[in-house]
């Protein structure tokens, strides 16, 4: 598949379940500035036919190389960052949930889960913004898995899609600091993340983050029961050049475990 249109593919499921994206993506395109895509996240289980190891040879296919591995202990995750076939395209962060970290209970749900994946369909790029290959759960294997891993609870209900995207900040004249872009975004009357501070990371760790809380819509479980859920948010990152004066290409562990609770229901 195209690059450009794979992307294209992506922001249009995206947006369609975070509809803040686009509002701060036109927000800022009316101030001048120019919107350049940092980086795009994806969610998944580590086990059943769309682990990491299965949706990984689609990024290699457009071109990505694996970079850095990240794991997140307490979350009970793995990830792997991978870098752009040129500069001007996006860097892709996957990661997996250690589903055997969990309770006998959460595993069998989701075990559940991903026996419904048909495999055909993993074998095509476009399950990379396919939304939820099984059918919906209920509300109490939803909230065993809340009570486990906020993640392996998001996951059960959204799906395989683009979990944010991100504005790279280094692009903005005016909004030139991740500060200046949150406040920009407060103003449209949307919620920042302020778990680890409003912005995670700093200079001497080559990267400072930000992010939205994530959007919410009402999510019909198994039975009938219709709830209010978050779905993904909208990042920004502003990169600084490491001691040889390339700009870091990495991501930050500490910061990114902060970043992740952009999803997390507020209660």
């Amino acid at each position: 598949m195209d690059i450009t249109r794979f992307f294209a593919r992506l922001w249009d499921d995206y947006t369609a379940t975070t509809p803040q994206a686009r509002q701060i993506h036109d927000a800022f395109v009316a101030e001048g500035e120019t919107i350049v895509n940092d980086h795009v996240a994806f969610r998944t289980f580590d086990r059943g036919p769309a682990s990491l190891e299965a949706l990984e040879p689609h990024l290699l296919a457009l071109g990505y190389t694996r970079f850095a591995p990240y794991d997140f202990r307490e979350k009970k995750l793995r990830a792997y960052g991978y870098l752009p076939p040129a500069d001007d395209l996006p860097r892709v962060f996957l990661s997996e949930l250690k589903c055997s970290e969990l309770s006998a209970e959460a595993q069998s749900i989701i075990d559940g889960l991903v026996a419904q994946i048909d495999p055909a369909r993993v074998a095509s790029p476009e399950v990379l913004w396919a939304g939820r290959l099984w059918d919906a759960p209920s509300v109490a294997q939803y909230q065993a898995l809340m009570n486990e891993s906020e993640y392996a609870a998001w996951l059960a209900i959204i799906g395989l899609r683009a979990n944010h995207f991100t504005i790279s900040v280094n692009h903005f004249r005016r909004f030139d600091s991740v500060e200046k872009v949150l406040a920009k975004v407060e103003s449209l009357g949307l919620a920042i993340n302020a778990a680890g501070g409003r912005v995670k990371g700093s200079p001497e760790v080559l990267l400072e983050q930000g992010a939205t809380r994530a959007d919410r819509q009402p999510f019909t479980f198994a039975g009938g029961q219709v709830v209010e859920i978050p779905t993904c948010y909208y990042e920004f990152a502003r990169r600084y050049p490491d001691a040889d004066g390339h700009l870091y290409q990495g991501f930050v562990a500490a910061s990114a475990d902060k970043i992740f609770e952009s999803t997390h229901v507020q209660r």
